[in-house]
């Protein structure tokens, strides 16, 4: 089929902050060295920040670089940490406070800010355009557009106005090939696009397995008796263990308002876990509820993380372009932040982009990119912190922390050992039949809350009437397998209540996606034991709505 294109000197896929660092730093070299470079980023929610989801304690250092004049640019960075208060919670009562002494420096939060990551995007995409940068939100990326050798050559974009039967309904636009000479791919976590790449070019075969979380969060009007601004909470143990591990955040921002927050890691053991109901059980305990009492909540999200670091970190480049941020698995979870080292990861692609595109090295491997990482605070970051999470994982929370306290605060992360976990999440699921089934209290509408009205808070939207985007490899697999060995763990570990296991007239058991619920949180890709379900992208502008998230 033809289709209609656009050329592009580089072609970026995602309008979080890697790839607004990217486009900004592009136009940067190219203004510095007098060149035309011409850069298209193409993001699939309805403007950009709507599908961003983070903390977010924002670490300023990529931005300090990127735009040392941020401040006098008006950048929404307002609230400034005041101090950190790390809790392990004992029991649904019970909590003991950390002493500042036995806290890794990596959970130290001194000059970072609290902040909205979705009002941050925005701003980045205001200094892009005025730059020069052409930015198309509501198209979603649905493919990679190869040449014959093999050679990424841009995008293309996904079909508009297809019935749920696969068929052109009246008003049925074809999606655009959009051609770069380079294309960076920013999709964030479990990128469709990049996960597709890093198959087809085998980029993960020297790398450990990827390990994820799901990060639930929600963003609460407080009293203002209660709220002090700049406070950083963290907690780790209750309502999670070591079979099932994960931890918590609730930081207080400006104008009386909170955000609070669940992160599960995805190894969890237990089929009858679901991370939504852990978290709603969560906010109950005296030590976060103390903030929340007689507040409002006034939005909901979930979005899944990449937490492996750098032993996880697959080959970068491939002909034609390059992965960054967390498509690449940038985030530091020793810090629990991924927003500066994703737009470090771009800066860094995009210098070594406007160096080859100045040098007419069109089509290579960006190898510049290769080695700048690895000559950058970036690289030496991410390898301080590469036991963290597999040392959790390991040996559990309490002794966990204590390697990775003597790893940061003893060794500064150069301890002279590297620990590996290539255990896939998904593999880490016991069968039903041995895992203790979880009863979760009924949310009260006070603290807790159902899924139904959580997903209404997300601004949740998508076309109806189009093919789902929550594909089955083979449709049998839910009911067949996955129910009489799992209990079919999908219809707890998504956090919008997309999967369903239903009955039908005749009492058979039926498997029911309700594809409009879904937050692109990417849960269900990762966590299926049977590896059956592929999360792809529906049409541009659909899925959640984030304000301030």
């Amino acid at each position: 089929m033809e289709r209609e294109f656009m050329e592009f000197d580089v072609v970026i896929v995602g309008g979080g902050p890697a790839g607004l660092a990217a486009a900004c730093r592009l136009k940067q070299k190219a203004a510095e060295t007098g060149q035309e470079i011409s850069v298209c980023l193409v993001e699939k929610g309805s403007e950009v920040g709507a599908h961003i989801l983070s903390g977010a304690v924002f670490e300023p250092r990529a931005l300090n670089e990127l735009f040392p004049d941020w401040q006098e640019k008006g950048a929404p960075l307002n609230t400034k940490v005041l101090r950190d208060d790390i809790y392990l919670l004992r029991s649904a009562e019970k909590a003991s406070k950390l002493p500042n002494l036995f806290v890794p420096k990596t959970m130290h939060n001194e000059g970072n800010y609290i902040i909205s990551l979705g009002n941050l995007c925005r701003w980045l995409a205001e200094q892009a355009e005025a730059l020069g940068v052409e930015i198309y939100p509501g198209f979603a990326a649905q493919e990679a557009l190869l040449d014959e050798n093999g050679i990424v050559r841009g995008i293309i974009t996904g079909d508009l106005g297809v019935g749920r039967d696969g068929q052109p309904k009246d008003g049925y636009t074809p999606g655009m090939e959009l051609r770069g000479k380079y294309t960076l791919f920013a999709e964030g976590c479990r990128g469709h696009i990049g996960k597709q790449l890093i198959k087809k070019y085998q980029l993960d075969s020297e790398a450990d397995a990827q390990h994820y979380g799901i990060g639930i969060k929600e963003l609460w009007d407080i009293d203002p008796a209660k709220h002090e601004a700049g406070l950083v909470v963290h907690t780790a143990g209750w309502p999670l263990n070591n079979e099932n591990p994960g931890g918590s955040f609730l930081y207080h921002l400006e104008n009386n308002q909170v955000v609070v927050g669940l992160i599960v890691d995805l190894s969890y053991s237990n089929p009858f876990l679901s991370p939504f109901d852990e978290f709603q059980r969560y906010k109950h305990h005296p030590r976060i509820a103390q903030y929340l009492e007689g507040g409002r909540r006034v939005a909901y999200g979930a979005r899944a993380i990449c937490k492996g670091g750098f032993n996880s970190l697959p080959k970068m480049v491939f002909p034609g372009g390059a992965l960054i941020g967390c498509d690449l698995g940038t985030l530091n979870f020793a810090k629990i932040k991924g927003s500066h080292t994703a737009m470090k990861s771009g800066m860094l692609a995009a210098e070594a982009i406007a160096k080859a595109l100045l040098t007419q090295r069109e089509g290579d491997e960006l190898t510049d990119y290769v080695e700048a990482f690895k000559a950058s605070w970036l690289y030496d970051e991410l390898f301080r912190s590469r036991n963290f999470g597999a040392a959790l994982h390991k040996f559990g929370t309490l002794l966990g922390g204590a390697f990775n306290f003597i790893d940061q605060n003893l060794f500064g992360g150069k301890i002279p050992l590297t620990l590996h976990d290539n255990k896939p999440d998904y593999a880490c699921l016991k069968e039903a039949s041995q895992s203790a089934a979880i009863e979760y209290p009924k949310p009260d509408g006070k603290l807790s809350f159902d899924k139904l009205s959580s997903v209404f808070l997300s601004n949740t939207n998508h076309e109806e009437d189009q093919p789902i985007h929550l594909r089955l490899t083979d449709p049998l697999i839910p009911i067949g397998q996955n129910l009489p060995k799992y209990d079919e763990p999908a219809q707890r570990y998504c956090p919008a209540g997309v999967y369903e296991v239903v009955k039908d007239d005749s009492g058979q058991s039926q498997f029911q996606i309700n594809a409009q619920n879904c937050v692109h949180c990417k849960t269900c890709d990762i966590k299926d034991p049977a590896q059956n379900i592929t999360w792809v992208t529906p049409e541009g502008s659909g899925g959640p709505n984030y304000p301030n998230m």
